[in-house]
């Protein structure tokens, strides 16, 4: 593997990391706010900015590659309100998006397949977590940051659908 491949996978850890740990403070901030449908959604983006993480670290091992766990910062601890919030998570999802497309043209320069099959992955996923941040912070506000609307909105995000976004295909009938 290309020694800056090597190097930007390690260094994007930190940013799975980072993403992983200011997702769970701020859906115990949610939690704290009576926000359960909210703080629901965020543990489980928590949750998979960890599986992301993982992803990356199974591929280094399984190409024998160096692993190099990054320290974690301890994340912010409140927010203005649930608006600031939301722009908070999709600045983070726009950085792991530069960032996973700039590994995707490293591992396209040295022609590290592997990598690039690996890392077409994390570019379908980041369109989808861009969008359900957009999506979220988009119905937030159009209802506004408090009220009925905001109630509504941590309704609809406790089935685990993202308000905005369409129903998945259940597949043929």
């Amino acid at each position: 593997m290309n020694s800056d491949l090597l190097n930007g996978l390690n260094e994007h850890l930190k940013l799975e990391f980072r993403a992983s740990h200011e997702y769970l403070a701020m859906a115990i901030w949610l939690a704290e706010h009576d926000l359960p449908g909210f703080s629901k959604w965020m543990r489980q983006q928590s949750s998979d900015e960890l599986l992301h993480a993982q992803r990356i670290i199974d591929h280094l091992v399984e190409r024998d590659q160096k692993v190099v766990l990054p320290g974690v910062p301890a994340p912010p601890t409140s927010w203005s309100s649930a608006e600031a919030l939301c722009e908070h998570v999709l600045k983070n999802e726009q950085e792991v998006t530069a960032s996973i497309n700039d590994l995707y043209a490293i591992a396209e320069k040295t022609k590290d397949r592997p990598a690039t099959v690996m890392l077409q992955w994390f570019v379908t996923e980041q369109m989808e977590e861009e969008a359900a941040a957009r999506a979220v912070l988009g119905r937030i506000r159009l209802a506004g940051n408090s009220g009925v609307g905001l109630l509504m909105i941590d309704q609809e995000l406790s089935t685990g659908r993202v308000p905005g976004m369409p129903i998945e295909n259940p597949g043929p009938v």
